[in-house]
């Protein structure tokens, strides 16, 4: 007769495989959301031509895909909670890849922006669902590793992007950019379709309505918000007062709607959850300094440092590689440590790199900084999702899930207007293409140094919220 411990080794050695292609399956997930992000905003000056549109219409190429997966992550989160998350990844796996063929033919700009909104839908139905599929598929001790490896596979479709966009376009054309995710989106939907365990069936009885009304005031005003923050053209206008105005009136009425909802969409009462609330808002900060390399890092290169185009291209790669590098090293740490520990080490090395590339100048410093940055992030990434979603109750994992993409696309959001204008306003101009180099490399400082505080307040509550909770524990 087997004993137990012999029993428990064939069983995880028989579905070793099969946890394998499940995790094949979430890394596609997890990977064409991104790479649907990241690859067309190289495409923008092709399809401004193509459809003879200012720039400022096909910006809403990309602006109608991230404000369908700002406004819907939460939703369809609670959506899969409520209907499954199998079926429901599913379909977003399907809406994605039609919508990607619809991209690829549509003939006129506003279809094309149409498209990439139902794409949008689709994306969010895949990130949102993503990390929920973890604690099903992945045994507890080896959360950390899987999500060290979705982190390898956003960065993988965030860095593969750029470079395999120009290449498709110089190739192919413009469609290519958008057609390229169908193959894709076919074995993902393949490999999800066999792989990933079967949703548990639910009586009537046990099934709740889902919040229609909490959702339309969620999908306003986060909408109010995005458009406030990234419509203007550089200005704050009166336009973007009403709106974030709207924003801040929406959520004091989404608040009042959940409370005296029957089936509400967010229970306010997981926020008595200490480790749930510190990780999200550590999460928008981490985030917000992340989006502050991106918009800030191309002026200071070129402009501040002479680099050419080429040498920009080369040296803004570094980040997105040690990236991919250090996503899967970094989950098994977790696993290894104690997540807490690991979110605190990497807001360190966070910090470090903020200083140094507030301090360092020259191209030395700034590869230094990022050296040090893009690990910690990852560090800090794997461990605080591992920490959130470790001990979710199966009933709340999708829409656990979606607020942590949600409150990091808050950040990146953000990060792109906040840190900018910081940045645009330590460099005293308001074009700052014109600026004196000077005055740019004072605006990186600056930048960097708004970046270090915004990193120590995450240390703060961190360690506020670990230390109390080792001290309720002892």
């Amino acid at each position: 007769m087997k004993s137990i411990s012999a029993a428990r080794r064939e069983t995880v050695a028989e579905q070793a495989p099969s946890v394998r292609w499940a995790l094949a399956s979430l890394s596609f997930s997890m990977l064409l959301p991104l790479l649907g992000t990241s690859i067309a905003n190289v495409g923008l000056p092709s399809l401004a031509q193509a459809f003879n549109a200012a720039f400022q219409d096909v910006q809403w190429i990309v602006l109608a895909y991230l404000l369908a997966i700002t406004t819907l992550i939460v939703s369809v989160g609670r959506l899969g909670d409520i209907t499954g998350r199998r079926r429901l990844l599913l379909i977003g796996i399907l809406l994605f890849t039609l919508a990607s063929v619809l991209c690829g033919v549509a003939p006129t700009l506003w279809l094309l922006i149409a498209a990439r909104a139902v794409q949008g839908l689709g994306a969010a139905i895949m990130m949102a669902l993503t990390m929920a599929f973890v604690g099903e598929t992945v045994p507890k001790e080896r959360t950390g590793s899987a999500m060290g490896l979705l982190g390898t596979m956003s960065a993988i479709g965030t860095a593969l992007g750029p470079s395999l966009g120009g290449l498709l376009i110089a190739g192919l054309g413009w469609p290519a950019i958008f057609l390229v995710n169908v193959p894709v989106g076919v074995l993902t939907f393949v490999l999800a379709y066999r792989h990933l365990p079967a949703d548990i069936s639910k009586g009537k009885t046990d099934r709740k309505d889902f919040d229609m009304a909490g959702t339309l005031l969620l999908v306003l005003t986060l909408s109010s918000y995005a458009l406030a923050m990234t419509i203007g053209h550089g200005r704050f206008g009166l336009l973007n007062i009403a709106l974030l105005s709207s924003a801040v009136f929406g959520t004091g009425l989404f608040v009042f709607a959940e409370a005296r909802a029957a089936s509400p969409m967010i229970q306010f009462t997981v926020f008595r959850n200490r480790v749930l609330t510190a990780s999200l808002a550590m999460n928008a900060l981490v985030s917000t300094v992340m989006m502050a390399t991106l918009v800030v890092a191309p002026f200071y290169l070129s402009h501040a440092l002479g680099l050419n185009q080429a040498l920009v291209g080369i040296v803004m790669s570094i980040g997105p590689i040690i990236s991919i590098l250090s996503g899967v090293p970094a989950g098994r740490l977790v696993d290894r440590l104690d997540a807490p520990f690991v979110v605190v080490a990497g807001l360190l090395a966070m910090a470090a790199a903020s200083v140094a590339m507030a301090v360092l100048s020259g191209i030395s410093g700034y590869i230094a900084g990022i050296a040090m940055l893009t690990p910690g992030y990852q560090l800090f990434q794997a461990a605080n999702n591992t920490a959130v979603m470790a001990d979710v109750r199966s009933e709340q994992r999708g829409v656990i899930s979606g607020m942590l993409n949600l409150s990091r696309n808050l950040g990146l959001i953000a990060g792109a207007s906040v840190m900018g204008a910081v940045f645009a306003f330590s460099s005293a101009t308001s074009d700052v293409t014109a600026a004196h180099p000077e005055a740019i490399a004072s605006g990186m400082r600056m930048t960097f140094a708004v970046a270090t505080v915004l990193i120590v307040v995450a240390l703060a509550i961190s360690a506020g919220t670990y230390c109390r909770r080792a001290l309720g524990k002892s």
